[in-house]
């Protein structure tokens, strides 16, 4: 079995840990650090739309030797000040965006780039953009994200309970946050890709998170019937379980898409794919990360504010020092409170160590000789 295998199966028994749950103060603090510098990003720079959703035109022109700096310069000057974006096509052409150009502009634009390349005014391939398309678009994406976030709401609070659809519901606003705050800082075009790739990673973020609730579920099931552990301490112990699983589906979904954003939209020049795969780069790695930093802890949080809990809490406290009370007054005591005692020692950090098996109650007798008496 290879180490990482061996690694998670020894999480997923519980024989080693991270403290995730305990520590979620730590978490709370990095992730609100990155959504007020997505914000503050935001803000500042604001988002680069494209010009499906500002207006403009579109200019595709054939092969050509003349360098992309050559037409923009030539562009920009024919537009007038309005924003120019050039970008190489794979066949050797260019694809020329000038944002908010109107139809009366849009021709001698296509005369002067036709006299730059030296071709002809028809060969220049010119597509017209209304705003009020772009508003449209964009009024359908908010109802969908809407519709997608009450629906999600809704199905966690039946399948699980609403303390756990308000910690994911509070995970996919960090995550898309965070993926719009990025997108402000490095400037890419906002484009109908864009948004597709924002709601595709809702469904990537729910994925891990619906798992570790699932389990959380399953171990919290009577947990009140018990006085081993706490709730943030299953919490843990359910999420460590499953940890290595939200690692490898993280890094093969992050793996496809990182060579669309880096090798096709980098080394091979095909811009338009970076729209689509930014979103779902950033939205898939924020998704792993709200999983097991955020949404977690944040259903530990608010269960423990539980009168119920409250009280399993102080049980559980209570047992184990009355454990380590005996301990210290008989440092002999039989193997068999071992388990509850390594419980105690261990469970404060959130993290169990591996369970010793009871003592043979025949210890010192020797091994049986099989005759039969």
């Amino acid at each position: 079995m290879s180490r990482l295998g061996n690694l998670g199966a020894r999480l997923y028994r519980g024989e080693v840990g991270y403290d995730f749950v305990g520590k979620r103060k730590i978490w709370y603090g990095i992730s609100i650090l990155i959504t007020i510098t997505a914000i503050v990003g935001l803000a500042v720079r604001g988002l680069n739309m494209g010009i499906e959703f500002s207006g403009g035109a579109v200019f595709t022109t054939p092969n050509t030797k003349v360098s992309s700096t050559d037409v923009r310069q030539a562009a920009e000057d024919a537009a007038g000040g309005h924003t120019v974006v050039v970008q190489e096509l794979g066949r050797g052409g260019l694809r020329i965006q000038i944002s908010e150009l109107g139809t009366k502009q849009a021709l001698p634009v296509q005369e002067k780039l036709a006299k730059e390349l030296g071709v002809k005014t028809n060969k220049i391939d010119t597509q017209l953009v209304g705003p009020s398309w772009g508003e449209q678009i964009a009024s359908k994406a908010w109802q969908g994200l809407a519709i997608f976030m009450v629906l999600v709401v809704i199905y966690l609070a039946i399948a699980f309970e609403w303390r756990m659809a308000l910690a994911a519901l509070i995970a996919l606003i960090h995550d898309l946050t965070i993926t719009v705050g990025v997108y402000a800082l490095v400037g890419f075009e906002v484009t109908p890709g864009t948004v597709i790739g924002l709601l595709t990673i809702l469904g990537y973020s729910l994925y891990d998170t619906v798992v570790v609730f699932d389990g959380l579920k399953e171990a919290s099931k009577d947990i009140t019937k018990q006085t081993r552990f706490t709730y943030s301490e299953i919490a843990n112990r359910s999420l460590n379980s499953t940890l290595v699983r939200s690692i490898n589906t993280t890094v093969v979904a992050l793996l496809p898409v990182g060579a669309l954003l880096f090798i096709g939209g980098g080394l091979l020049g095909a811009g338009m794919l970076n729209d689509i795969s930014l979103a779902l780069f950033v939205g898939l790695a924020a998704g792993a990360y709200s999983s097991i930093f955020i949404a977690t802890p944040l259903v530990a949080d608010l269960k423990e504010r539980d009168s119920r809990m409250k009280a399993l809490a102080k049980r559980v406290k209570a047992k184990r020092a009355a454990a380590a009370k005996a301990e210290a007054a008989d440092p002999s005591a039989e193997e068999d409170d071992a388990p509850a005692l390594e419980d105690a020692a261990a469970a404060p950090a959130g993290v169990v160590g591996q369970r010793r098996q009871p003592a043979s109650r025949n210890r010192g007798r020797g091994r049986p000789s099989g005759k039969r008496r």
